[in-house]
């Protein structure tokens, strides 16, 4: 990664509280440069310059990092190349970290990595969350969900409903969200979730908007 990238991952996760150790850069450095690597063969990302990477996965994944607890077992849903769960897990080795994707070349990546990244407490699935089989080894087991890419918002929080324990959170990681999308799910989840947090921010160094939406399950949902 070049020099002045560094800095800009330095600097930008620095607005989100995180200071980047030696051990933490030379983790990211060799996150991005296998990412372009096998980019090459597999369609990982359409983002394929180290400063766009660093800005619109790295500093982006980290843009979560404030409003996670300091252990609770985390389930990302559709997690691709690995956003946001494995830069948060560099940053917060002691978060238990679970990712799942349907595509098996992104899976594979992402057990790539955390093999060469020598990372504890985290798991890559091949399946969809749907799967029957996935359901009944996983249901239940997580404090947290959350998605940066994974469907709309409704599917995001029906599907994420069996995986979660008792006061459970679903964390969105959106652009921007229409106000009609919020009052929507509101009226249609509303027995189910209550929409405790919105945190509306703009990447570090960059134009890019972010949206974050915290859910929490209530604690006697009825049952569907």
């Amino acid at each position: 990664m070049e020099e002045k990238n560094k800095d800009l991952l330095m600097e930008g996760a620095k607005a989100f509280g995180i200071h980047l150790d030696k051990k933490a850069i030379e983790a990211f450095d060799l996150y991005l440069k296998e990412l372009l690597k096998w980019n090459q063969k597999i369609n990982l990302t359409a983002i394929r310059s180290e400063r766009g990477i660093v800005l619109k996965h790295f500093l982006d994944s980290l843009s979560l990092h404030p409003h996670l607890p300091e252990h609770s077992p985390i389930l990302d849903m559709g997690s691709g190349a690995g956003f946001p769960s494995i830069p948060l897990k560099i940053t917060r080795p002691n978060l238990e970290m679970t990712l799942i994707d349907s595509v098996r070349k992104k899976v594979d990546f992402q057990r790539h990595i955390i093999r060469t990244l020598g990372l504890k407490g985290i798991e890559a699935i091949h399946g969809r969350v749907q799967d029957k089989g996935i359901l009944q080894s996983l249901g239940g087991r997580f404090q947290i969900t959350l998605s940066r890419a994974f469907s709309d918002l409704r599917t995001l929080l029906i599907l994420s409903f069996p995986f979660l324990g008792e006061r459970g959170w679903v964390i969105a990681m959106r652009g921007n969200v229409e106000r009609d999308e919020i009052q929507l799910l509101t009226e249609t989840e509303g027995a189910r979730y209550q929409l405790q947090k919105t945190i509306s921010l703009v990447l570090p160094f960059s134009s890019f908007k972010r949206t974050i939406l915290l859910f929490e399950k209530r604690i006697n949902p009825p049952k569907f």
